[in-house]
């Protein structure tokens, strides 16, 4: 991204999507003065439901895109809806569109790139939700899925994810933080004398917060003594473990792989069993101090589902659990 790049931390993904959303809102009415429709975001049906309660915070439409089989936000699946339903939203004006670097319950990169040229190409704002997945960009092994991320008008990451930082950490980066400060900027003659020097450069105005504290601080002192290199490595040792896990499942009888993974998320499902057996097996399996693994739901259907963030997961840590599924 370019000098012009900045941000600050806020508490979590939900509050960097809504501090993000608001300034491509307020970005697009600039542009767009006089504007009578109700604006609306775009984002797939994986998309993190912050997204939605940011819509209804910021009284919006959402429009929704199916994203079939794939479970990835592509630009011809974007037309297709907008062609198919031009009439219904035809009242609208959509403001951003919201892709997703690593989807909350099935880690799937959205095709951030091919995205970010429909977002040009309409003038629009781009905005990449990459909390859980951002920290992909560290592997060699899965980057290039990335490719567009730097073209995003805002992007989010959580280190209190796969970045190892304690709870209450979050990233929201913008492409230009000016227009961050136009908008969240908050203005008070007790405010301004201390803000003199600082020529629009406190983190309080990159966010819709203004009180804070120093989010940022474990993240920095962690990165400090142990180096980029170990992150690096911490990552890679969840894709790998991931990519075990799949490996496994998919030769086993009793068992069945949703999807590959792309990042460190498996979705599979025991054969035969309901929403009742998975509940149950769960909460065994936590009051055990085995695991705690829990069903999730992928279009209607009960699966079960790892998220490998921890680098000291092991291959007999896997087994043992696949093991008690039989």
């Amino acid at each position: 991204m370019p000098e012009s790049a900045g941000g600050c931390f806020v508490a979590g993904g939900t509050n960097g999507n809504l501090s993000s959303l608001v300034v491509a809102r307020e970005e697009f009415r600039k542009k767009n003065p006089g504007t009578l429709k109700r604006l609306a975001i775009l984002c797939s049906d994986q998309t993190h439901s912050s997204v939605k309660s940011t819509a209804l915070v910021m009284d919006c439409e959402v429009i929704v895109v199916a994203t079939a089989d794939s479970y990835q936000l592509t630009p011809e699946l974007i037309e297709n809806e907008l062609r198919e339903h031009s009439k219904t939203y035809e009242s609208l004006d959509i403001f951003a569109v919201v892709a997703t670097a690593g989807t909350t319950n099935l880690g799937v990169i959205d095709d951030i790139n091919g995205i970010s040229d429909f977002a040009k190409k309409n003038k629009i704002w781009l905005h990449v939700d990459g909390a859980y997945g951002g920290a992909g960009l560290l592997s060699d092994n899965v980057k290039d899925l990335f490719n567009g991320v730097e073209n995003a008008d805002s992007f989010i990451v959580d280190p209190h994810k796969w970045l190892f930082a304690p709870l209450d950490c979050a990233a929201v980066i913008y492409r230009d933080k000016s227009l961050a400060a136009e908008v969240h900027a908050q203005k008070a003659s007790y405010l301004d004398i201390l803000h003199d020097d600082e020529e629009g450069d406190n983190p309080s105005d990159y966010a819709f917060h203004l009180s804070r504290r120093a989010r940022g601080l474990p993240l920095w002192f962690s990165l400090s003594v142990y180096g980029v290199e170990a992150y690096r490595n911490a990552v890679e040792s969840s894709l790998n473990i991931a990519s075990y896990a799949s490996g496994v499942i998919k030769e086993s009888s009793h068992l069945s792989l949703l999807i590959e993974p792309t990042l460190s998320i498996v979705a599979f499902e025991r054969i035969g069993w309901d929403w009742s057996d998975y509940k149950s097996w769960s909460k065994k399996q936590l009051k055990k101090q085995i695991c705690f693994v829990v069903p999730s739901s992928v279009r209607g259907k009960p699966v079960l589902r790892f998220a490998f963030v921890n680098p000291g997961t092991t291959e007999a840590i896997v087994d043992e659990i696949l093991l008690s599924l039989k």
